[in-house]
């Protein structure tokens, strides 16, 4: 294999620089398509976003795989799902198998001048920054060896969440004044809202004329026709129900791509073309490897959309869309969307839908939001993300209702749209070898020395029924249809975890979830036995549910995401405030202890 990559090397190289383009990456933080003038936002001002688009191609169905940083960056660099390779969890560092190679290093090889300026944060185990030839905030393609092509990533932070957080960013005035804000319906308009939305505007006209100076600088240099610019959001965001989301407004992001005239052979698109086609980001490694003549490595998933190995769209394309923790929080999503109708899928539907993160309530906005539900003063419609259950399946249409507030899910004239995007998702997940099927509080106890990923692919491990279980408790059309007594005594843990959740949806085995819940918790893994107290809480037995709990926390072998799990479960009964400040204090000193972990022993300090 070694052999063959030199080979490819060295006659690639041969062919000369001249020939093979640069690439720039610009990257913004935080910011969904619709806040740019170039994608229809009347109240933008983003001229060199927007003269960018007419000179080169906008695409309109362009979307993140997963609604957080370092979950799609994982997706980015090694051009394959978070959920195949195992770095669905935020900031997790769990290993992942050798086979997947980032993008960089085919770079690297050819001869290209790597440089990141300067997020890595890339979710899986290993050093980041020795993925490039030069990482950090001075790493720049004018450094590079004379004549060396060069791929360079600039990532811009200037519209990241935390800039509307007043301790970083002290409150201003705005260029468009809150009065004259226009704030989508599916959020509450609020003072806060609207106010988080006028500055956020401002945010992104500074993000705009940083790339403009990007831009200049490279035309300075005299290398504009000879570099492919993109320019993308890593994500959606920032302000309530965007990041973290798997709605549009968190997954559905802005790109352009500018391919200089003497590349034109390197796309179908003319300049000015508006493209329809679905991409992801799992498909931008295959696409700058094709840019380059290079074809799509066996370990990458994505479509090349551009360049010679371009593979164009097919009618049955579709995005796979994957949320699971994020920071501190559990919740486990998957949506799919095919550019008009959207499913998006709750497996722990017993969670409420906000938060998916603490950090967020540093943001005016957020805080005004969770205090007017706290004081019962929003809309069912505006009030119905603080509340839990949430609903298991949602459908929207997003031609008819871009904003995704219509469930239509429950509509019967739509029943054929839902049975086919549920299918298709199982499909998908069974496809990619969903990891996130499997509670990430076992993985170490499972995999040992290896990898989620090897364990997942592994016929033992029997996936395809896991998937099929985790199905089955959601779906209405299959409730009683599988025996929960059988599934408890299950030798395979990650089974009995689903037997256990699915007691919290399934109302014809309400009646035996006490004793199942009760088998539970003597289970040999720590988040079986969490899931039984849950569960016990949940059916009016909270005394014994919590009393559970609290037995847990004094176990001496719960660590790790175990321990996150534990004390997220203790959270959303309310009772934070009753773990023993010894315990926090014990936490924050423990120089192996989770670091989410540590977030939730400070605000147990802080009470």
């Amino acid at each position: 294999m070694k052999l063959f990559y030199l080979l490819l090397s060295l006659s690639v190289a041969a062919i000369g620089s001249e020939s093979r383009p640069n690439i720039l990456w610009i990257t913004s933080e935080d910011n969904s398509d619709f806040w740019l003038g170039c994608y229809g936002n009347t109240e933008a001002e983003t001229p060199r976003l927007d003269t960018l688009a007419k000179e080169g191609n906008r695409f309109l169905h362009a979307y993140s795989n997963a609604p957080v940083c370092a979950v799609a960056r994982s997706m980015i660099l090694n051009g394959a799902h978070a959920v195949t390779m195992g770095t669905e969890h935020m900031r997790s560092r769990h290993r992942i198998p050798e086979s997947y190679r980032s993008y960089v290093s085919y770079f690297r090889e050819l001869g290209y001048y790597c440089t990141n300026n300067s997020k890595t944060d890339y979710n899986f185990e290993g050093n980041d920054k020795t993925v490039w030839d030069e990482c950090g905030k001075k790493a720049h393609y004018r450094t590079r060896p004379e004549d060396s092509p060069f791929f360079a990533v600039i990532n811009l932070t200037t519209t990241h969440e935390s800039s509307l957080f007043p301790k970083k960013n002290p409150k201003g005035p705005s260029r468009v004044k809150p009065e004259d804000v226009k704030v989508p319906p599916y959020l509450p308009d609020l003072p806060e809202v609207r106010s988080d939305i006028g500055r956020y505007h401002d945010r992104m006209t500074m993000m705009d004329t940083q790339v403009g100076e990007i831009l200049d600088e490279l035309e300075e240099a005299g290398l504009a026709e000879n570099t492919v610019i993109f320019y993308y959001g890593d994500h959606g965001g920032p302000t309530p129900r965007g990041k973290r989301y798997l709605k549009e407004t968190g997954v559905k992001i802005p790109l352009l791509v500018r391919v200089p005239e003497k590349f034109r052979s390197l796309s179908p698109f003319k300049p000015g073309d508006v493209v329809d086609e679905l991409v992801g980001f799992v498909d931008l490694a295959p696409t700058v490897l094709s840019l380059v003549g290079l074809e799509t490595p066996e370990q990458m998933q994505g479509r090349a959309f551009l360049g010679e190995h371009r593979k164009g769209p097919s009618k049955d394309d579709i995005v796979f869309l994957q949320a699971d923790r994020f920071d501190e929080i559990y919740g486990m999503r998957r949506g799919l969307s095919d550019g008009r109708w959207k499913y998006i899928r709750r497996f722990t539907p017993n969670k409420p839908a906000a938060p998916y993160s603490f950090f967020q309530f540093s943001m005016p906005s957020w805080i005004a939001w969770r205090k007017a539900w706290e004081e019962g003063k929003l809309s069912e419609q505006h009030a119905r993300i603080w509340e839990k259950p949430q609903a298991v399946e949602e459908l929207f249409d997003l031609q008819a209702d871009p904003w995704e507030i219509n469930n239509l899910a429950g509509d019967p004239a739509h029943d054929g749209k839902l049975s086919s995007m549920r299918a298709r998702l199982k499909e998908e997940m069974v496809l990619r070898k969903d990891s996130g099927v499997i509670p990430e509080p076992m993985w170490d106890k499972l995999v040992g020395e290896g990898t989620i990923a090897d364990y997942a692919a592994d016929p033992e491990s029997d996936l395809k029924a896991v998937i099929a279980w985790s199905f089955d408790y959601g779906d209405p059309g299959a409730k009683g249809s599988v025996d929960r007594k059988l599934m408890i005594k299950e030798s395979n843990p990650v089974l009995r975890y689903w037997a256990l959740q699915g007691c919290f949806t399934d109302g014809k085995q309400m009646a035996e979830s006490e004793e199942l819940a009760m088998i539970g918790l003597k289970d040999d893994h720590s988040v079986n036995r969490v899931a039984a107290a849950e569960l016990l809480c949940s059916i009016g037995k909270k005394e014994k549910g919590v009393e559970a709990m609290f037995t847990e926390l004094k176990r001496k072998d719960v660590g790790g995401t175990s321990m996150l799990n534990l004390i997220n479960a203790i959270n959303a009964q309310g009772l934070l405030n009753e773990i023993p400040r010894e315990w926090a204090k014990g936490a924050l000193a423990d120089k192996k202890a989770d670091g989410y972990v540590k977030r939730f022993a400070q605000r147990v300090l802080d009470q």
